[in-house]
């Protein structure tokens, strides 16, 4: 039996959130949050459970459902997942933005830290991975210097089929394989798109590619439980179905509408509060190499999702919590300097692990240097796991707000638990806020203004716009 369906690991395995750091009782009430303020936002938290929960498959909150109504997808995705690690020596991802950030997340925290060094066998037969998120030519290049197109198999992701970065990779790509490979190139692409609507479907129909859907009212940074994400991780080795029973597992504890029985709702609530009390910096600090990328995940979801200027009734707000990103222990020697002792108007959040998958002793040495030998006898797993304790105990001394997420070891199911705990807190501030958090018009008005320089059919008016923009004033340019 897998053991995700054992309930007594499900149990073991639940993640815990930690919010003793961000109350008064702790750090005193000039920075903390009170009990009167946590019981006076409970209404508002209510009710933005509500909201969620009546909007749950509707609308844009079509990932909500992911955990559930994907079983015939799953098979699917793992029948084509066999077919390219048997087939292929590369498998490359096209995307960005969410298209990219997940897979890249899902790699870091579930296979090895150096899996395209490792060979084939110690890789299982999987192939090696490479996300492309990004339209520097330079490194489009450099990746032609690694891989044999021949043997690559390519997954182009894009909703829209019109995002201009994903696909200038596909035209490049698909103009190389169609060179090499002739009538035979459709069988190193696999299209990521919408069933029926954009311009990737048609080139779907078009030339024969392999395709999965991207369900309706899932956008690109709530995706990556969707074919969008489990494609990748699949192709790598990843238990999926592990990733979505931990999703699911974490809906059942976001479906109790009380702070103190909703993970999600609490962190919601509380970073709600401290948004008031002039918090508009979220912090991100994984103590675990593992979880890296994931912060990276983050800032898109909580920096696209609350940073809207516009409220659901039509008020200018400009709202928000700036996400930044960092790595215990390596920012504690960059980074924590400015969280400790500088201005209050941030929210730390310490990622922890109780469990890492190896142990590294350190052996005995430097018996006279009592300044280094303290080390000797301790393991590597004892040091981070002080210096974690150390950056909490820093910024409660300092009263400086923040708050730890502890997964008892890293896999699929807590993974999954996490990124949907994520989604979910996500969705209960945008409620609170009373925003739109599905949206991102500030990132179409810059993809418009790039469609209008590069001469894209029906962008004159734009085009007209930016034309209007003053010149630069060349004494301002030193």
């Amino acid at each position: 039996m897998k053991r995700y369906k054992n309930e007594e690991f499900k149990q073991s395995m639940r993640l815990r959130l930690d919010v003793n750091n961000m109350m008064s009782d702790y750090i005193g009430t000039e920075q903390g949050i009170t009990q009167a303020e946590l019981q006076g936002i409970a209404p508002a938290a209510k009710a933005a459970w509500e909201a969620v929960n009546a909007s749950r498959g509707k609308g844009m909150m079509g990932w909500a459902e992911l955990p559930y109504n994907q079983n015939e997808i799953v098979e699917d995705i793992l029948s084509c997942a066999k077919k390219v690690q048997n087939k292929f020596e590369n498998f490359v991802v096209l995307g960005i933005g969410g298209s990219a950030l997940g897979p890249i997340a899902i790699q870091q925290a579930l296979n090895h830290m150096h899996y395209n060094a490792l060979s084939s066998k110690k890789r299982g037969g999987c192939p090696k991975l490479y996300v492309e998120d990004n339209v520097d030519p330079e490194r489009m290049e450099a990746l032609f210097d690694i891989i044999d197109v021949e043997k690559t198999c390519f997954n182009v992701i894009t909703k829209s089929g019109s995002t201009s970065e994903t696909m200038t990779q596909y035209l490049i790509i698909w103009n190389i394989l169609k060179s090499k490979l002739g009538a035979k190139a459709n069988e190193n692409i696999i299209a990521t798109t919408d069933a029926a609507k954009g311009n990737l479907i048609k080139i779907v129909k078009q030339e024969g590619f392999k395709m999965f859907i991207i369900p309706d009212g899932v956008g690109g940074r709530f995706s990556e439980l969707c074919p969008v994400g489990l494609l990748c991780a699949a192709v790598c080795g990843i238990d999926i179905k592990e990733l979505l029973v931990g999703a699911a597992y974490m809906d059942e504890l976001c479906k109790k509408n009380e702070l103190f029985a909703n993970p999600a709702l609490m962190a919601a609530a509380m970073q709600f509060i401290a948004m008031g009390k002039g918090k508009n910096i979220s912090v991100m600090m994984p103590y675990a190499d593992s979880l890296k990328y994931i912060a990276d995940w983050y800032c898109q979801l909580w920096g696209e999702s609350l940073g809207k200027r516009y409220s659901l009734d039509g008020k200018e707000v400009y709202t928000g919590q700036t996400p930044v990103k960092a790595l215990g222990v390596t920012d504690q020697h960059s980074q924590v300097q400015l969280y400790t002792e500088g201005p209050f108007d941030k929210v730390v959040t310490l990622l922890g692990v109780d469990k890492y998958h190896k142990t590294v002793s350190i052996p005995n040495g430097c018996e006279d240097i009592p300044d280094v030998h303290f080390l000797c006898g301790h393991t590597m797993n004892e040091l981070i796991l002080a210096e974690q304790a150390a950056t909490e105990y820093a910024l409660l001394k300092s009263k400086h707000l923040n708050h730890t997420i502890t997964l008892p070891e890293v896999n699929a199911f807590t993974i999954g638990q996490l990124l949907y705990f994520y989604e979910m807190e996500t969705a209960y501030a945008g409620a609170m806020l009373n925003i739109n958090t599905f949206d991102q018009p500030g990132v179409e008005e810059g993809k418009n203004a790039a469609y209008a320089l590069l001469g894209r059919p029906g962008y004159d008016e734009k085009r007209a716009e930016l034309a209007k923009v003053p010149k630069k004033n060349e004494k301002y340019i030193i």
